[in-house]
């Protein structure tokens, strides 16, 4: 079988369900309120509502890299601000915009080659940025990313 589909398969299953792991990333997402996802409950450490937005900066980041087979800097900031006031429709949106960059970056990885999996996206390996690696690398540590986060989610959801 070619990697391709199952690079594809991974991203799904990290994101909507079925991950071998546990939760996928949308599970761990499911019911929770403005005012939950904005929550500190641990001062230190970023919010559910700053992962969320983090990831949808990467997805982009991860979408425009592979459209123009090119290092191209991070789409956004790192972690962007979440709103002041905590509502729900904000919160919403954060939500749909995830969920958004996410099916953006399926199109495009859908539209790649096998032979494009092999390209290295930028001249030198830099973790923060993200270059240096394969588009192969880069999708598959797109799913990483999802999980990561999901774990934090769910650890956070249990302080909330």
């Amino acid at each position: 079988m070619p990697e391709l589909p199952r690079l594809l398969d991974q991203l799904e299953r990290a994101f909507h369900g079925d991950a071998w792991s546990g939760p996928s990333l949308l599970a761990t997402l499911v019911g929770l309120s403005a005012d939950q996802a904005a929550a500190r409950p641990i001062p230190s450490a970023h919010s559910i509502w700053e992962l969320v937005l983090h990831l949808r900066t990467w997805a982009d980041t991860v979408r425009v890299r592979i459209e123009q087979r090119y290092h191209v800097l991070i789409e956004g900031e790192d972690w962007p601000a979440v709103p002041l006031v905590a509502d729900e429709t904000a919160w919403q949106t954060a939500l749909s915009e995830l969920s958004k960059a996410h099916e953006q970056l399926m199109t495009a990885a859908q539209a790649l080659s096998e032979k494009d999996l092999a390209q290295v996206l930028g001249a030198e390996r830099n973790r923060p940025d993200g270059s240096g690696v394969s588009v192969y690398v880069l999708l598959h540590g797109t799913a990483q990313h999802y999980l990561y986060h999901a774990g934090q989610v769910a650890l956070l959801r249990k302080l909330v």
